[in-house]
């Protein structure tokens, strides 16, 4: 199984996209190198969150829906409450999407 995708949706991942198109139409390097910086950048990513990030967060909230498919959980909740060790977050709504990194290639 390859890593998830999920990561180029961020502004992180937008911007490597945009710069990788960029270098695309200059001439600079080929979409197929560009496909595989893309896909390293899924699969560093994947690791770095997996083993740098040590932080726990809790939450709770009023389960709007949710569903499973390949793997991937996906909430909906509304008045949402984000707790870590010092500070307190309220979302009316928010969207989280789970994933199973134990079976991600890295």
């Amino acid at each position: 199984m390859s890593s998830y995708q999920l990561y180029r949706n961020t502004t992180l991942g937008h911007t490597l996209q945009e710069s990788l198109d960029e270098l695309i139409q200059m001439g600079q390097i080929s979409p197929q190198l560009a496909l595989k910086v893309l896909l390293q950048f899924d699969k560093a990513i994947n690791v770095a969150l997996a083993n740098r990030v040590k932080n726990r967060v809790t939450f709770k909230g009023k389960l709007n829906t949710y569903r499973f498919c390949d793997n991937v959980w996906t909430f909906v909740l509304n008045n949402a409450e984000f707790k870590d060790m010092q500070e307190l977050a309220k979302v009316d709504k928010v969207k989280i999407v789970a994933c199973d990194g134990k079976g991600a290639e890295k």
